[in-house]
């Protein structure tokens, strides 16, 4: 039955992953979750039983990563499902932001995933099957959000190690999925979740103002519920038949869309000119 299939999620202390794994423990799967602190995981959700597994974990940490891989294969039998969703927002414009602030971003939300990927593969190829779900954005195929540069760079990352993941994977049975999740509510936008620029540079009006606008007004407010979020990955789930892209959210669709479309209207409007390169 699907209730046996067992779940590895990160970033389970708040947000989608919060909400995800409250809903998978009341449906009855087994679930390994992941946070910076154990005592985030065991205040939201309770202690450790015979179907929750807190870990304390260091995404960015190799060692850490498969050493949370391994026990949870000997505490909970197998894992079948993994959801690469710790990650954290970063504001500033491409000149505002350090090298130091834009690498921590990348070290988390993009490094962070492939360091699980990487530990948990081989037990997926040994078993033939698995499924793996890559959180994104919306702004990980739009980056039309100014001082959201590097955030967006790290969201697109995500798609694109994705799309290349599910192609690797595809002989061994395994699913790969990109997330792209628009606006929920949830903790996201809150300081803990949201960095802003060390140095800020006033000329970039329109950067603050969006700064301000997610901070002051998006905040509290956004239209996606975390936990219909959650039931859909385990619908997606149940369905046994993955899609590589899934747009989370009416607003995620809104966007792609205009994205989409916008595309389609600077290829048509240069394709004879840039198609004009060969030989």
């Amino acid at each position: 039955m699907d209730t046996q299939k067992v779940w590895f999620v990160t970033g389970a202390s708040k947000g989608l992953g919060l909400s995800l794994v409250k809903t998978l423990l009341q449906e009855g799967y087994k679930v390994a979750a992941t946070s910076r602190k154990l005592s985030d995981l065991t205040q939201e959700i309770g202690s450790a039983s015979e179907t929750f597994l807190p870990l304390q974990v260091d995404l960015v940490n190799e060692q850490s990563v498969a050493n949370a891989i391994a026990e949870t294969i000997e505490k909970l039998g197998t894992i079948d499902v993994v959801v690469n969703n710790a990650g954290y927002g970063q504001l500033g414009t491409l000149e505002e932001l350090s090298d130091a602030e834009a690498r921590q971003n990348f070290d988390v939300n993009v490094f962070g995933s492939l360091n699980v990927i990487r530990s948990v593969m081989s037990h997926f190829r040994n078993q033939k099957s698995g499924q793996i779900f890559n959180i994104s954005s919306v702004g990980g195929f739009t980056g039309n959000f100014p001082g959201w540069g590097i955030y967006c760079a790290t969201k697109f990352a995500v798609a694109g190690f994705t799309e290349s993941l599910s192609a690797e994977a595809k002989a061994f049975g395994i699913s790969a999925t990109v997330v792209y999740p628009g606006y929920f509510r949830t903790n996201f936008l809150s300081k803990e979740s949201l960095n802003t620029p060390i140095n800020e540079i006033a000329a970039y009006q329109e950067a603050r103002e969006l700064q301000a606008l997610h901070e002051n007004q998006i905040r509290g407010n956004q239209p996606g519920d975390p936990e219909k979020a959650a039931s859909v990955l385990i619908e997606i789930v149940k369905n046994g038949n993955p899609p590589l892209h899934l747009f989370l959210g009416q607003d995620s669709y809104d966007m792609a869309k205009s994205k989409i479309v916008a595309i389609q209207n600077d290829m048509t409007a240069n394709e004879t000119l840039a198609t004009s390169t060969g030989f």
